[in-house]
């Protein structure tokens, strides 16, 4: 960590006239910020954010002709934005100005940055009405404006934010009506909580899903879909063409929406601001919360994300395998193929439900990465504990990488450990989470062992974030998100008719996954087809003739002694039998053609608790009669 004066620390910057990319995040740079940055001609990305920073931001930053970031956030810069930052058309990654102290208008010159992909102004002191000419902005996906004194309605021209994504403009002076056009628009968050907005909420468009917008704290609202519960809308709000109602009328009615509102507020308050301030730290391509990693310190880590360090790859990122020159830390970095249609959404999805969860059987998030590649291109990346094992599927499937390690394989009770790892996941993200999350791609290749053999589930790329609600549902289905997302054989078969998303649709997946550890065979096998699917071939064996289609190496390990000899099969044989009979029938329960018929996460981790302590102690016994 650097302590320094800005002034002293950057001045000597203005000696290279030739530096393109400075990178000072969370050190404790005090002073102000020289003017003397203006001579960086060739600056494109300046980032000294999380420092101690004060007074105003030079003009000369505009001279700096060639930028594409900005991010000086989170420091106590003061004052007005300078007017030359608007004329700084080159910026197209981002202007990441919030958590400072800055004050004034927002000058209608901002119109000027029509390649803009991210404006953050949040937690300043702004004030006046919110520009319309951010209209103008041709790709702009985020826009942060919260935590500000901006009055006055939202400007009718913002419906012309055809990429707008993010939007908050929470805790402001904002009045009048909600726009119909906000509906309307492609808005995976919007954040109105907390301003002085009036009349009805829609039920159409985004409004339908609570999920996807805020707007507690807004006493005169009224209507909205029925979770929302807002009073409803009085006759003068609904029917402008009637005349005014009888004062005995509306004032008991505004006086009951008043505290049902106050209410509302006060259970809501908690979930809503937490996660409107965690949303800026995930889509901002400059993270607060976590360590800052450059594109430049990946690719040294990776070796230049050399084929040799090529762990994985699926259809929208390939995972390489990096030494962190700063702390010597083993790291696995997923690079997101943005190419590949869907490839932003899978990482934006990926951050909203890593940001919300924390199990010791997920695995863990290190940070992410958000920049451009020393060709300029768009650069995104996870980056994430490494797992020693590898995949499970490398070991149910051995191959190149299983040569390397011998011939072992994977013994019952590691199985059923990975068993129980996994579904005490999936227990966590539908249960116990903040907020219910369907994972929508759970398979062998996203199952990852760590050291000790303990499975950490992976790749949160297709998850989907529910509303709250209780474990004891059977089925949730409160997402209004449609369609097939997921691999071929383990996608639930009511997603193919096109039924909502819910937990029970990954406890199908989660079924395939159980059957084909024990069984060794995908789903996807040749020997499967329309008729008879890795279920149903299951169920024909059950419960006398399970030995003649368990993969043969569980058999072979159990009978194997741990000092490497072999034993004699003992009475515990039988108990093998029983377990893994046990175990399948969890696997058919889990894989039934109705939701509602299947078994719930946390009703397997019970089950499954109780067949691996019987069978471990069986093994036990058996061990001392050998």
């Amino acid at each position: 960590m650097i302590t320094c004066s800005a002034a002293v620390f950057l001045n000597p910057f203005g000696k290279l006239p030739k530096l393109e990319e400075i990178y000072m995040y969370t050190n404790k740079l005090s002073g102000k910020i020289p003017s003397s940055i203006g001579n960086l001609s060739q600056l494109s990305i300046l980032a000294i954010a999380d420092n101690k920073l004060e007074e105003r931001i030079p003009d000369s930053l505009g001279n700096c002709k060639r930028l594409l970031a900005v991010d000086l956030s989170s420091n106590n810069l003061t004052g007005n934005i300078p007017g030359p930052i608007f004329e700084l058309l080159s910026l197209s990654i981002g202007l990441f100005l919030g958590f400072n102290q800055l004050t004034g208008l927002i000058p209608t010159q901002i119109g000027n940055l029509r390649n803009l992909g991210q404006l953050e102004l949040s937690e300043n002191k702004l004030s006046g009405e919110i520009p319309a000419t951010l209209s103008s902005f041709q790709v702009l996906e985020l826009l942060y404006l919260a935590g500000n004194h901006f009055e006055g309605p939202i400007p009718a021209s913002l419906n012309q934010l055809k990429g707008i994504r993010f939007l908050d403009l929470s805790r402001n002076n904002l009045s009048g009506q909600i726009p119909k056009f906000l509906g309307e628009l492609r808005l995976e968050s919007l954040n109105l909580s907390y301003n002085m907005f009036e009349g009805e909420v829609r039920i159409d468009g985004l409004f339908k899903n609570v999920g996807a917008f805020s707007i507690v704290g807004n006493s005169k609202l009224c209507g909205g879909v029925e979770e929302l519960q807002l009073p409803a809308c009085p006759a003068n709000v609904l029917q402008k063409k009637k005349g005014p109602l009888n004062n005995k009328v509306i004032i008991p009615v505004i006086t009951m929406s008043f505290v049902v509102v106050i209410l509302l507020c006060v259970a809501t308050f908690t979930f809503r601001i937490r996660r409107s301030r965690r949303e800026i730290s995930t889509a901002l391509p400059f993270q607060r919360e976590y360590p800052k990693l450059s594109y430049a310190e990946l690719h040294q880590a990776t070796n230049g994300f050399s084929s040799d360090n090529l762990i994985g790859e699926g259809k929208y990122g390939s995972v390489f395998k990096g030494i962190l020159d700063s702390t010597g830390q083993t790291i696995a970095v997923k690079v997101l193929k943005l190419q590949e249609r869907g490839g932003n959404r899978s990482f934006q999805a990926e951050c909203e439900a890593l940001k919300n969860i924390r199990h010791r059987n997920l695995v863990k998030i290190i940070t992410s990465c958000s920049s451009i590649d020393f060709k300029r291109n768009d650069f995104k990346a996870l980056v994430f504990e490494f797992m020693e094992n590898g995949s499970l599927d490398n070991w149910l499937y051995p191959g190149t990488l299983h040569e390397q390690r011998g011939t072992a394989s994977l013994n019952l009770t590691q199985r059923l450990n990975i068993a129980i790892d996994v579904g005490s996941a999936l227990d966590y993200l539908h249960c116990n989470c903040e907020v219910a999350i369907i994972h929508r791609d759970l398979k062998p290749n996203n199952v990852l062992l760590d050291a000790d053999f303990g499975a950490h589930v992976s790749d949160f790329g297709l998850a989907k974030v529910l509303l709250p609600t209780s474990c004891r549902s059977k089925n949730q289905q409160q997402s209004s998100s449609t369609g097939i997302g997921g691999t071929i054989g383990y996608v639930a078969p009511e997603y193919g008719t096109g039924e909502e998303i819910s937990t029970q649709g990954d406890m199908y997946s989660y079924g395939v996954l159980l059957l084909e550890m024990l069984i060794g065979k995908r789903p996807t096998d040749c020997m499967f087809n329309d008729t008879l699917s890795l279920s149903g071939y299951t169920k024909r064996f059950l419960p006398d003739k399970v030995l003649e289609i368990v993969d043969p190496q569980i058999i072979l390990e159990e009978e194997r002694h741990p000092s490497g000899t072999r034993q004699t099969i003992t009475p515990s044989t039988n108990k093998l039998e029983v377990c893994l009979v046990s175990i399948l029938q969890i696997g058919v329960l889990c894989c039934a053609a109705l939701p509602s018929e299947r078994m719930n996460a946390r009703d397997v981790l019970a089950e499954l608790h109780k067949i691996r302590n019987v069978f471990l102690g069986a093994r036990e016994q058996g061990r001392q009669h050998g």
